[in-house]
């Protein structure tokens, strides 16, 4: 058993777990998942993959400092204000899919051209949806939920094929928790859209 799987496995679930719960600490756990699963994907030869993991390092300490610096003042002067959760927005929507659409097979022809990859047009298409769900994630957008679940269905399949079960087993339990951490911060929405409408109402 490859030990950096198994800290892979581990750090990966206890992330995700974290981010539903919206816990600032499921991103110095990320960073430690991101480190781990470095070595994981060097030895595979999945360098789109490795490549990700490099972002998903940067991306984690991103979204650790805006987390921590938060919305504003807490109400009580004490602390400040959790980041709430949001929509994406049609502009953002647009730029995302666009990138999507180019990124994809840009990268997975520099990866058959330049390297010994495998399974680059997989590989590639994993990367950047990747790569959009983590910019989405540490925004604190809803939707970065539905792209996560995309990622991993096909990562989970990707995995399998390459023989590297525990973070297939990882991605497939990743499924599940994506429609545990959609419905978790859909119900954080809408109790935010309550406070602002009674809020409205006090002031009139």
């Amino acid at each position: 058993m490859d030990y950096f799987e198994v800290a892979g496995l581990i750090s990966g679930m206890l992330c995700v777990w974290l981010l539903i719960r919206q816990s600032i600490w499921n991103w110095p756990i990320g960073l430690c998942y991101a480190l781990v699963s470095l070595v994981v994907f060097l030895q595979t030869r999945l360098y789109a993959e490795f490549g990700l993991h490099i972002y998903y390092v940067v991306m984690n300490a991103y979204g650790w400092y805006y987390w921590s610096r938060g919305a504003g003042s807490s109400t009580d002067g004490v602390g400040v204000k959790p980041v709430p959760v949001t929509h994406i927005g049609s502009t953002a929507t647009l730029y995302v899919l666009l990138s999507v659409l180019v990124g994809i097979p840009v990268l997975a022809e520099l990866l058959l051209y330049f390297t010994d990859a495998d399974m680059a047009y997989a590989d590639a298409t994993i990367t950047i949806f990747s790569f959009a769900a983590m910019w989405m994630t540490a925004r604190k957008m809803i939707e970065n939920w539905y792209v996560w679940l995309v990622v991993d269905l096909l990562a989970t399949a990707l995995y399998v094929i390459k023989g590297i079960e525990l973070y297939a087993l990882l991605y497939c339990v990743y499924i599940g928790m994506a429609v545990m951490g959609w419905l978790a911060w859909h119900k954080t929405l809408k109790a935010q859209e309550l406070e602002a409408n009674e809020g409205v109402i006090a002031a009139c």
